[in-house]
């Protein structure tokens, strides 16, 4: 069912334009995600569907029922209340009316005449009442509250906290928590994976994938998108491009478009200048007839429509890390450390060990300890307990994930040089215009700088710092797609070793060799990237089957069976083929329809395009179950 269409939606700022002649329609279903460099225009399209700004031109219909749900990427909310009170104002409505029915309940039993009329009323309006608060889970509310709370990361003891004494990002998970209990008809997520930890975004991974409404979601977390989305909206020189897909199928097809749009664009010139020579000469030939068929070659020139040139050169950032000096084979030991605060242990025997070449990723939930052992291990915090060996020659180079290393009150420029005096001016702007610093850039303070520019500012000087030993705090936090992609390459291709603390998964999948995970247990080793990681603690979490012993009838049986499966399957598979034509015809029945209902047009009369949304729905609806069957034959 179609609950949102987007008409030649166009956006400017000032002279800059942002979106233009965007047009889209989304499904009650759909799990659609937003992608795009930064400032491509994501979060301008999202406010004009919540209808927080205007668009210039065109037009968004929703359906008059539809609710909808926004949250905003620095989202927060302040109140007094504690957490588990500000969730309850969700339910207010549902509050009143728990309340209404026990009032109602106790006028009631007051009133046992059964012939007052007041009484039959309050009767009538108590058992209409009490079934809507029982469809509406008017019994399980505060354990839902409680459920989605505990799924984004806040224990027991954190639901009588106040909202006032939290940190932005709890803040930010409190109005998560809020807008996933509203269960609004269309759902729009900016960025809702940036203060969760890995356990949080896979407990709001299985919530979104069990979420019956629609849901347009902007996120920078590769891993999240793969597993959540079967739409990819990609937003690029103010047009949008469709993908049936999740994120890593359509970056590849994006690249096999990308080779088929240059194609196009070149055979579209070479064909312009050979009609272009052609009009020339006929111009220089004179004469009536030569001069009328140039000026019908230039009218038609006129009405091409030309394709954009492919930017095979747009800004991306420019990273490598070579280290000055190479390490001892042994480049760091820690034995037995402990650390406690104000009385209480925060970790204890914590061991690891982590040698040259390595790249080494440390996971575990948020408030573990996982940035306190990085500062022990650094030297930049004392500990209780253990001892921890440094290997020879090693040089560290540190990435801090609140950038505190940054001195806020210089400039750009001034932050690299005072930093690496040695390098000249023309080094400076040099290396600055590698990191997409160029022109009034290099002289801004660095306190009015972006969470993605500080973190490019912060990539430099650890690039900058020849270390050979380098341990990052969430690298890729504030980095769009594009910079993620540089980043694992730089790793990827650095010979020094890597330590590094990260929840984006496509990362550690991407880079890591070896994974450390912390946990109130105490620490454990895994030797692969993250789905290694997955898969290995499947396993030990999975009980060994247990074989039995098996007569000789048993076996008989057995095989009887297998007989039987085999002839079977041989019915099956001429049903299969059959089953596949029939398949074939409707996915290409719903191809032509998806073709019609993507063009503008269409929306140009509102009953037909419903209609034949709802004709898709119908074929759609048929083939899923087309899809059952066929799953159920193989």
């Amino acid at each position: 069912m179609l609950v949102l269409s987007a008409s030649n939606i166009t956006k400017s700022y000032v002279d800059k334009k942002i979106l233009e002649n965007i047009s889209f329609f989304v499904e009650d279903k759909d799990k659609i995600g937003l992608i795009g460099l930064n400032g491509a225009g994501k979060t301008t399209l999202f406010e004009i569907i919540a209808g927080n700004i205007e668009p210039d031109s065109g037009e968004i219909f929703i359906k008059s029922s539809m609710k909808i749900g926004y949250l905003k990427q620095h989202t927060k909310v302040d109140s007094n209340l504690t957490i588990f009170e500000e969730c309850l104002t969700v339910f207010e409505d549902l509050i009143e009316m728990e309340k209404r029915i026990n009032s109602l309940a106790e006028l009631i039993s007051e009133k046992s005449n059964a012939g007052d009329d007041s009484y039959e009323s309050n009767l009538k309006e108590y058992g209409t009442l009490l079934e809507e608060f029982s469809n509406r889970n008017g019994y399980g509310y505060k354990s839902e509250i409680k459920g989605v709370l505990k799924g984004l990361g806040f224990s027991d003891e954190d639901m009588d906290k106040s909202v006032s004494v939290l940190s932005g990002g709890q803040k930010s998970r409190v109005a998560l928590a809020k807008l996933l209990l509203e269960k609004p008809d269309i759902l729009l997520l900016d960025e809702p994976t940036n203060h969760l930890d890995i356990e949080s975004i896979e407990w709001l991974e299985s919530f979104i994938k069990d979420y019956d409404k629609a849901l347009l979601l902007i996120s920078h977390d590769r891993y999240f998108l793969d597993k959540v989305v079967n739409k990819v909206f990609y937003l690029e020189n103010q047009n949008l491009y469709i993908y049936n897909s999740n994120y890593t199928k359509f970056m590849h097809q994006r690249k096999k478009d990308i080779e088929v749009l240059k194609k196009q664009y070149e055979d579209q010139q070479k064909e312009i200048k050979r009609q272009q020579e052609i009009i020339e000469r006929y111009m220089q030939y004179g004469g009536e007839r030569y001069i009328k068929q140039a000026r019908s070659r230039q009218k038609m020139l006129d009405r091409i429509k030309l394709i954009d040139k492919v930017d095979n050169n747009k800004k991306m950032l420019s990273l490598n890390f070579e280290p000055s000096v190479t390490s001892g084979r042994d480049v760091l030991l820690a034995e037995n450390i402990s650390k406690s605060f104000d009385g209480k242990t925060l970790f204890k025997d914590i061991s690891l060990s982590i040698y040259r070449g390595e790249k080494v990723a440390l996971i575990g939930p948020n408030g573990i300890g996982k940035t306190t052992l990085f500062k022990i291990l650094l030297g930049k915090m004392e500990y209780d307990d253990g001892n921890i060996i440094v290997g020879k020659n090693v040089v560290t180079g540190y990435f801090d994930q609140e950038m505190e290393q940054l001195s806020y009150d210089k400039t750009v420029i001034d932050e690299i040089w005072d930093s690496y005096p040695y390098l000249t001016h023309y080094q400076v702007r040099t290396y600055l215009s590698r990191f997409l610093f160029i022109g009034d850039d290099l002289f801004k303070e660095v306190s009015s700088l972006s969470g993605g520019e500080k973190a490019r500012l912060s990539l430099l000087k650890l690039m900058l710092s020849n270390a050979n030993f380098l341990l990052m705090d969430e690298p890729t936090n504030h980095l769009d797609i594009d910079s993620k992609e540089v980043l694992e390459d730089a790793i990827n291709s650095y010979s020094g070793t890597v330590f590094v603390i990260s929840h984006d998964r496509y990362f550690l999948n991407q880079i890591a060799t070896k994974i450390y995970e912390l946990t109130e247990e105490g620490i454990f080793e895994y030797l692969g990237n993250y789905d290694y990681f997955l898969e290995k603690k499947k396993e030990l979490n999975e009980e060994e089957p247990i074989e039995e012993e098996r007569t000789k009838t048993q076996i008989k049986l057995e095989k009887k069976k297998e007989k039987e499966l085999i002839q079977r399957e041989k019915e099956q598979k001429e049903k299969q083929k059959l089953l596949e034509k029939e398949i074939l015809k409707l996915e290409q029945k719903l191809n032509d329809l998806d073709m019609i209902l993507a063009d503008p047009k269409t929306y140009e009369n509102h009953e037909k395009a419903l209609d034949i949304s709802k004709k898709r729905d119908d074929i759609a609806e048929k083939l899923n179950d087309m899809y059952d069957e066929w799953i159920e034959m193989s």
